[in-house]
């Protein structure tokens, strides 16, 4: 089953598989199944195609998801470049840019980087 241009993993429920598209997570998927009158439990192979098609207009009409919303959430870091704003140079610097400590610990966005030498000795081959 696509949605949005995302397959929905079949044996999944439809609360957890709706999840599976960018911008739709738990709560989100929770009301859109409420608002269309689907059971949250019911397996995605499950779903007839009108109710496939309901979702699929419920998301279009009242979200935006995937590639939409990718592209406003790049805007959205762009601009806060383009005025230099402080979390835009951060953005540009590939820094964290939620006020965490850069000592330690900013792996995660600078990607594994280890700048810092060992302990200065060089290993001897064994002979």
């Amino acid at each position: 089953m696509r949605v949005a241009g995302v397959n929905i993993p079949d044996n999944k429920k439809l609360n957890i598989a709706l999840g599976y598209i960018y911008g739709v997570g738990r709560s989100n998927a929770v009301v859109v199944l409420e608002a269309m009158k689907i059971d949250g439990s019911k397996r995605a192979k499950d779903l007839t195609p009108e109710e496939v098609n309901k979702i699929q207009s419920f998301l279009e009409k009242n979200y935006k998801v995937e590639g939409e919303l990718r592209q406003v959430i790049k805007q959205n870091i762009n601009r806060l470049k383009d005025i230099k704003a402080y979390r835009g140079v951060r953005h540009m610097r590939k820094l964290p840019v939620r006020g965490q400590r850069t000592k330690t610990n900013s792996r995660t966005v600078r990607g594994n980087v280890r700048k810092t030498a060992g302990s200065g000795k060089r290993k001897v081959e064994l002979k």
